[in-house]
């Protein structure tokens, strides 16, 4: 019928712009040479939130509605449909859990910005303990993309932190 496939065009245009969604978020980051480990936790709690956003839409009553009408149709573009759902839900789920793991190492973030270079070493082996158990534990934190992205991150501050220690001296 002439509304079933209007339907239809309407899911295939979110299709579209959800995958869309989906392919920038795999994009490797543009990061300065010198950001810190801060920029890690904001990334994923912007990923999160961005998800989160996606996934309200999706569960919205409207969508709900249009969704149910295909089914009742048997519309074919609802497998396409099911599957970016899917990944929607992998991805709110991934940021979700990154940004749970990031937050206990918050607590090292001030000390690693803000002490003097013999007080910053003194927060290193608890530190090092955190990013062991977040390796250990994380179902999605745990790839060594992910653990040298913030070993960088937090090498960069520790230089940061050394070069104005030594600048104010």
């Amino acid at each position: 019928t002439k509304v079933t496939e209007r339907l239809e065009e309407v899911v295939r245009i979110w299709t579209k712009q959800i995958r869309q969604v989906l392919v920038e978020s795999e994009q490797i980051r543009r990061e300065a040479d010198d950001v810190g480990p801060c920029a890690e936790l904001e990334h994923w709690k912007t990923r999160m939130s961005s998800f989160n956003s996606l996934l309200d839409e999706i569960k919205s009553s409207r969508v709900k509605k249009i969704i149910s009408i295909l089914q009742a149709a048997r519309s074919k573009t609802l497998k396409e449909w099911k599957e970016l759902d899917g990944s929607i839900t992998i991805a709110a789920n991934e940021a979700k859990d990154n940004v749970r793991y990031l937050y206990t190492l918050d607590k090292f973030f001030g000390p690693l910005a803000n002490a003097s270079p013999v007080t910053m070493m003194e927060h290193i082996p608890s530190l090092m303990n955190t990013i062991c158990m977040i390796y250990c534990t994380s179902s999605y934190y745990n790839t060594s993309e992910r653990m040298m992205s913030l070993f960088l991150k937090i090498t960069n501050q520790m230089i940061n932190t050394c070069k104005m220690y030594l600048c104010e001296g």
